[in-house]
């Protein structure tokens, strides 16, 4: 397995072609920005538990969502256009990030893989201007959002909770309808899920994910604090 340098002018991983048929590539390292974009320029993601090193992976294949090919159901539909909730952009960073590691029905013991470093480097991520986050608000109530990593026209969807019914989906979709609109090519949704699936998204060779990756994370990037554009 390959080892990763700490020194802070080595951010080099290996080839993803070289990680196991899990998608384990690398181990060790650490979360400095810098290290975290030069992974997700190449689809790579930090995933571990708190007992454990930092392990990064690259799966193969790989659930992506190209947001022309969004599906919206009748019934979701209707939830977004009936006003139920109200949804932002970057208002409540890290407060998305610690729900999301909050206790859920499938995890009642909680999100243990957003430790309290994971936290710290997305959140630093998110002050310069490459993190970000969707809020779903019910009521005055953060009920429900996501967050993830922008390069270029790629989004990297990291994580999402849910308080209220369809409170993430709304989320989602009114994110990935902005990043339509921002000529965005492609959100990695990293794994596959049924939620993902019923939104539009696919499973594809690493290849063929890179190499559309590769066109994405060279468009001008979008950095900064973001808003839904005005209707």
């Amino acid at each position: 397995m390959f080892r990763l340098s700490r020194h802070p002018q080595d951010v080099r991983f290996p080839p993803v072609e070289t990680a196991t048929p899990e998608g384990l590539l690398a181990v060790g390292g650490d979360l400095r920005p810098t290290r975290l974009l030069e992974a997700y320029r190449h689809g790579i993601f930090p995933w571990y538990n708190d007992d454990q090193p930092i392990l990064w992976w690259s799966p193969d294949p790989r659930a992506v969502l190209f947001p022309e090919k969004l599906h919206v159901s009748r019934s979701l539909e209707r939830t977004i256009r009936r006003g139920r909730f109200t949804v932002t952009l970057d208002a409540c960073f890290r407060d998305v990030m610690i729900q999301c590691a909050g206790p859920r029905p499938q995890y009642p013991e909680g999100g243990t893989w957003i430790t309290p470093a994971m936290v710290e480097a997305y959140s630093a991520l998110h002050e310069l201007g490459h993190a970000h986050s969707v809020e779903t608000w019910q009521e005055g109530r953060l009920v429900g959002g996501l967050y993830g990593v922008a390069i270029g026209g790629a989004f990297f969807g990291e994580s999402m909770f849910s308080r209220a019914g369809d409170a993430s989906k709304v989320a989602l979709v009114t994110l990935l309808r902005q990043l339509r609109a921002w000529k965005f090519r492609i959100f990695d949704c990293q794994q596959s899920s049924p939620h993902v699936l019923r939104l539009g998204a696919e499973e594809i060779p690493r290849r063929e994910f890179t190499r559309h990756l590769a066109a994405a994370v060279g468009l001008p990037d979008r950095r900064g604090r973001w808003q839904f554009d005005q209707p």
